[in-house]
């Protein structure tokens, strides 16, 4: 129970975020005001790695949050518990959904059902953000650690 809690509190700094915002509330942003919280260590992410939490909502405890990988990270094998959409908005990267692997372009959309085994591989070329949507509580299952 206490490495479930270190845990969780470990992911709301790699969420950027000391409190959320509630989904219920208004929001509008542009992506040049997002508030990017420090680069990450590389314990969860690749380091460097930067967040912005939008909202969580209060029923399902899922986030909605903003990740910016720098050119060259990899984003270890892993999976999730619950649901993940994501929107690439900037940059390019590859990322692998079970046995298919993806090439993509700002624009794509991306759903990782729960339990699915997927890395993200941003080139070397430059960073990508993505928009991300949880259905549940964040979590992180890494497959070969």
């Amino acid at each position: 129970m206490i490495r479930l809690l270190l845990f969780s509190s470990y992911l709301l700094i790699f969420l950027g975020c000391t409190s959320s915002k509630s989904q219920t509330d208004p929001l509008a942003v542009n992506l040049a005001d997002i508030q990017w919280g420090k680069p990450g260590d590389g314990s969860i992410a690749p380091a460097g790695t930067r967040t912005a939490l939008q909202a969580t909502d209060p029923k399902t405890g899922g986030v909605s949050y903003y990740a910016w990988f720098p050119a060259g990270g990899f984003f270890d094998q892993h999976w999730h518990t619950h649901d993940e959409y994501a929107v690439l908005i900037s940059g390019s990267l590859t990322i692998s959904l079970g046995q298919k692997v993806y090439d993509l372009e700002p624009g794509a959309f991306i759903i990782i059902p729960g339990g699915v085994h997927h890395y993200w591989d941003i080139p070397e070329t430059g960073d990508a953000i993505i928009l991300v949507k949880r259905m549940g509580p964040p979590d992180f299952h890494f497959v070969d650690r």
